[in-house]
């Protein structure tokens, strides 16, 4: 147009031009719509990572605890106040460009502070950081926009880069080539389409077993042995790397209560071939002899051991139970294995849960079992959870960071010790599942909190100017939460009138020992004490009722351990894990009668409790090993014939 304007073509020069401008903008307007559309079909690229899958984990640990609320592990960094190694992986890129980047985490302070939070992270992609600080903001676990980076074609490497060694946590890193594809906002259920859309589980063939044992505690590891010394092919389910539960180095709680009592002496006998020998609570790691226990299970050619597996599913027919699905905590793997006899020995009863078994949780009322020691009304209050820790004394000054997220130290309040066990005790008035993470993490918050004052205010810092933490669980050392309901439930009764029953199977010694808020801790921080007391009532050794052994409504379920039938007072007495052992071994005796006769738990009761009792009196354990077996055992009883009492 300025052609012709500046030269004064014709007309037919001005049509001619004028033509070819409108044919041009058309095609232009053509080709740009043709691209939108093109656009929209071309679909996102899309990448998740589960952090509990990243190849090397660094100092970061697998954190499986709380998989039922959460969907999955995630990687924790547990450094107590030293910031741990990097967390690394390779991912493979199909289509290189540049992707938005998007993080799963939690700010674990938040419930008791408005601070940016201490479990501060970064993300690195190909050596790069990714610029957002990660874990310090929100209140929930939920997805933090990270940044964006341009990712290759082929392979790309990932790293966590902890920042401050509290308790940082990563779940998972998502990625993605549309900007308006955020996951921000997505709650838990929401994150599991997500998963299963970009993970979608892999179907395996079942794998069959005479007996599927669900937990790999002191009860679980008794009931697989043995009912594998009986002949069963045993599956043996632990979620954790290693055996034994609340006494693995892992939570670091030594065995309790008298073993090899009448009137079934062979009880127990089994717990001298893995048990550790040194007494003592939130010790060095290698008191609790982790590798005494794999040697044990591993040795028996009937079990096949499933470590780091977590039951995640339940498959039933009616009130029998087919089949459970166990997911590996850090692939995320599935297995479906069946049989026709199982055992929960979870310590959260999370088996029977899932197949509709009959359960309780918390206290009775007083009247409805005739327990003294239970409250008028029945109420939710529980045993609560110990994180145990300790420190160590090092040649030079040791310093600690600041470290103060909503519970307030000062000289009225703080606990001037060194070390911290049993007594370190919270979440007495919270559900012991639903709220699991939140009583771990406040355990956590007032060790460390504790912890900074003394070593940076107190005025009795000196003392404490060479120590150093040297340990503090993260695994969460559990006393109570859902109890399985048989066909007996044991009381406060049975144990004060000494009541005898026909089908007398494991024998429990401990005192009922039920933990109640310390007064002092509550005075200073009412309603979220974190210390607890305990009044031993000493009691007649006492034989519990087989019946107590398995569900009333499951047909093919035992249960060994804190899940077993029993009220709240009565759990105060048979929770002690030498004790939960003993429990264990009649359960496999019993599988091993289901699996002789092709019958159910309660058949063993009707039919066979003869048989029963003389397995239960010879033992299962070998009899040519030493028995160290005598710290921790109750240091009173009450008067009665001694031909009852064995040590």
């Amino acid at each position: 147009r300025d052609l012709v304007r500046s030269r004064g073509l014709g007309d037919v020069y001005k049509r001619q031009l004028l033509n070819n401008e409108k044919v041009y903008m058309c095609k232009k307007f053509l080709i740009t719509i043709i691209a939108f559309l093109s656009s929209l079909m071309v679909e996102a690229s899309e990448i998740l990572v589960e952090a509990e899958s990243f190849h090397q984990k660094g100092g970061w640990v697998v954190d499986q605890q709380f998989m039922d609320q959460m969907g999955s592990s995630y990687l924790l960094a547990h450094g107590m106040g030293k910031p741990v190694d990097d967390a690394t992986t390779t991912i493979h890129v199909k289509e290189g460009g540049l992707y938005y980047i998007y993080v799963r985490t939690y700010n674990w302070t938040a419930p008791w502070s408005k601070k940016s939070g201490p479990g501060r992270f970064s993300l690195s992609v190909n050596g790069k950081n990714v610029s957002k600080v990660l874990g310090a903001e929100g209140k929930d676990w939920q997805w933090q926009k990270a940044g964006k980076m341009r990712l290759k074609t082929g392979t790309n490497s990932l790293a966590l880069h902890d920042l401050t060694g509290f308790e940082g946590r990563c779940d998972a890193v998502y990625m993605t080539t549309d900007e308006a594809q955020s996951p921000v906002g997505l709650d838990t259920k929401a994150t599991e389409l997500l998963r299963n859309r970009l993970h979608p589980k892999a179907t395996f063939k079942q794998k069959n077993y005479d007996f599927i044992v669900i937990g790999g505690g002191i009860a679980g590891m008794c009931a697989a042995a043995s009912a594998a010394r009986l002949g069963c092919k045993v599956a043996l389910v632990n979620d954790r790397p290693v055996l034994g539960g609340n006494n693995s180095s892992e939570v670091r709680v030594h065995l309790g209560g008298t073993i090899e009592m009448m009137p079934n002496q062979g009880l127990g006998r089994m717990i001298r071939e893995f048990g550790h020998s040194k007494g003592g609570n939130a010790q060095p790691g290698n008191f609790y002899e982790d590798t005494k226990k794999d040697s044990f299970i591993l040795a028996e050619k009937n079990i096949t051991l499933y470590p780091c597996y977590r039951a995640v599913k339940v498959k039933t027919t009616g009130n029998l139970i087919q089949s459970v699905v166990i997911r590996q905590i850090s692939t995320g793997e599935e297995l479906s294995l069946s049989a026709p006899i199982f055992s929960d020995c979870t310590g959260d009863g999370t088996i029977g849960y899932m197949a509709g078994a009959d359960w309780r949780m918390g206290r009775e009322a007083q009247g409805e079992y005739h327990e003294s020691l239970a409250p008028v009304k029945a109420d939710s209050v529980v045993m609560g959870t110990s994180i145990q820790w300790y420190s160590e004394l090092k040649d030079n000054k040791v310093s600690f960071p600041e470290f103060c997220y909503g519970v307030n130290f000062n000289e009225t309040n703080k606990e001037t010790v060194t070390k911290g066990e049993w007594t370190w005790e919270t979440g007495m008035n919270k559900n012991q599942i639903t709220e699991a993470e939140r009583i771990r993490d406040y355990g956590l918050l007032v060790i460390y909190s504790n912890w900074s004052f003394l070593k940076n205010h107190s005025v009795e810092k000196k003392k404490f100017n060479n120590r150093s933490l040297a340990w503090v669980g993260y695994i969460a050392g559990k006393r109570e939460s859902r109890r399985l309901l048989g066909d007996y439930v044991l009381s406060e009764e049975d144990i004060n009138k000494n009541v005898l029953h026909e089908d007398a199977s494991f024998t429990t010694s401990w005192s009922i020992d039920l933990h109640f808020a310390d007064s002092i801790n509550s005075i200073h921080f009412p309603g979220n004490e974190f210390k607890t007391r305990t009044i031993h009532r000493w009691i007649y050794p006492y034989a519990v009722p087989y019946r107590c052994l398995y569900s009333r409504n499951v047909n093919n379920l035992f249960m060994a351990g804190r899940n077993i039938s029993c009220t709240h007072v009565a759990l105060g007495t048979v929770r002690v894990m030498r004790t939960t052992g003993m429990m264990g071994e009649v359960v496999g005796m019993a599988a091993g009668l289901c699996h002789q006769y092709g019958i159910m738990p309660r058949d063993v009761y009707r039919h066979h409790l003869p048989e029963l009792k003389v397995l239960m009196q010879d033992g299962l354990g070998k009899k040519d090993v030493p028995d160290t077996q005598h710290f921790n055992e109750p240091n009173r009883f009450l008067d009665k014939p001694r031909a009852f009492i064995n040590h």
